[in-house]
This record gives C-alpha cells, sequence and structure tokens, in this order.
C-alpha cells in the first residue's frame, strides 16, 4: 500500500475485511474478526500480488489487494477449521 499511512492502511484493510466477509458468505467472523482478518488479508494480499508481479496505487488498487487478500485469509482459515 505504497503512499499511505499506517492509520489509512488500517482502515483500507478494516473495509477489505467487512467486503470480504460480505463476499465469503458463511465464512465470516463476526464483524471485529472480519476487521482483524482485513488487516492482515491486507499483507496478505500485498505478498500475493508481489508474487505474480502486480502493484496497487491508490485507494482503490489498495482496496482490492487487500479483499483479495482477506478473501484468500479467510478461505484458508476455513479449511484449517474444517479439519
Amino acid at each position: 500500500m505504497k503512499g499511505m499511512g499506517l492509520i489509512g492502511s488500517i482502515i483500507v484493510g478494516m473495509i477489505a475485511g467487512w467486503l470480504a466477509g460480505v463476499i465469503v458468505k458463511g465464512g465470516g467472523f463476526g464483524l471485529f474478526g472480519n476487521l482483524i482478518v482485513g488487516v492482515i488479508g491486507a499483507l496478505l494480499g500485498g505478498f500475493l500480488f508481489s508474487l505474480v508481479g502486480l502493484a496497487a496505487y491508490g485507494f482503490i488498487g489498495s482496496l482490492i489487494m487487500s479483499v483479495v487478500g482477506a478473501v484468500v485469509l479467510i478461505y484458508l482459515i476455513g479449511l484449517i477449521n474444517r479439519k
């Protein structure tokens, strides 16, 4: 999340967590849990985007990257919890 401060990154991550909870129906962790997942997912999204050579710029790019990371994280947590 280039160009954003820490507070901006946390806000984007919280919005992404909420959106990921809406996207992954039945895979959410409640409002507070989804916000935490969003912040962690933002980091995961940045890592995943860098692996495939993509970069996110601006608010919308950062939000998309964070939502992708949060959805992947919710999916992975769901796989672990099923076992």
